[in-house]
């Protein structure tokens, strides 16, 4: 769903569609002398609560990254505790998320973790696949680079078979077969953990998006943190390549 006009005159500044990037479990346990685990465990904490100001706060689409493709460098001990907290979230939260209404679902590679975490994915979105309050999309073995040589090696061999003449090939079309192809384009995306990049998230999908980075690390990022995300995105003027004069034409129409 590609953004071709302003926000619309009187709409709301909530912004339909977050994206997150969940950084600085490691370093709260380190501050603390715990280990790299509880960070983690508090981290899905928050996750929980996100969910839930999310969809009180009128936010349709949350995704969030959970594990991209390069944190199979982590130490393999590591890596193996990040995927037992996958599995053990799949197990007991995909529940809660029905009840509330919630949408789950999963984009990215995830082949490579196996079969019991890839049965689960499928039944959590099987059950609330008809679910309208919140979509929650978990980016799992995924990277902005992989995402986009998918979509690109998809229309290749559409236009190899004739399916598609390639000089007919628009953005629009390569946007259609990405991960997040059934979903609006980001409004915000918040980093939390200090770093200022995208670290191959959602490479195509942020071009417009407001970008918000917080020092705050992800175990310290509750209610209060997310509502003042949500106050600066809400004083962004966002003109997708308008004039600020176009914007208040359109708001005045």
């Amino acid at each position: 769903m590609t953004r071709s006009a302003p926000h619309p005159a009187g709409a709301s500044n909530i912004p339909r569609h977050v994206a997150v990037i969940m950084d600085g479990n490691g370093r709260w346990a380190k501050s603390r002398g715990l280990p790299r685990v509880a960070g983690h465990r508090k981290g899905r904490e928050r996750v929980r609560e996100l969910v839930e100001a999310a969809g009180e706060s009128g936010v349709r689409y949350l995704t969030l990254f959970a594990f991209s493709s390069e944190n199979w460098r982590r130490p393999a001990q590591e890596v193996e505790l990040l995927l037992d907290l996958f599995l053990a979230a799949l197990d007991q939260e995909v529940a809660r998320l029905h009840e509330n209404g919630v949408r789950f679902q999963v984009i990215g590679d995830t082949a490579r973790f196996g079969d019991k975490i890839v049965e689960r994915i499928r039944a959590a979105e099987a059950l609330t696949r008809g679910n309208t309050a919140l979509t929650l999309s978990i980016a799992a073995n995924y990277g902005g680079r992989w995402d986009i040589t998918r979509a690109c090696a998809e229309l290749a061999r559409a236009a190899v078979s004739g399916a598609i003449d390639p000089a007919r090939i628009t953005p629009e079309m390569v946007e259609q077969r990405l991960a997040t192809g059934a979903l609006p384009e980001p409004d915000l995306f918040i980093r939390t953990g200090g770093e200022q990049r995208i670290s191959n998230f959602l490479l195509w999908q942020l071009a417009y998006t407001e970008l918000y980075f917080t020092p705050v690390l992800w175990p310290d990022f509750d209610r209060e943190q997310f509502a003042a995300a949500l106050a600066w995105f809400a004083a962004r003027e966002r003109r997708f390549g308008f004039t600020g004069e176009q914007i208040d034409a359109a708001r005045n129409a």
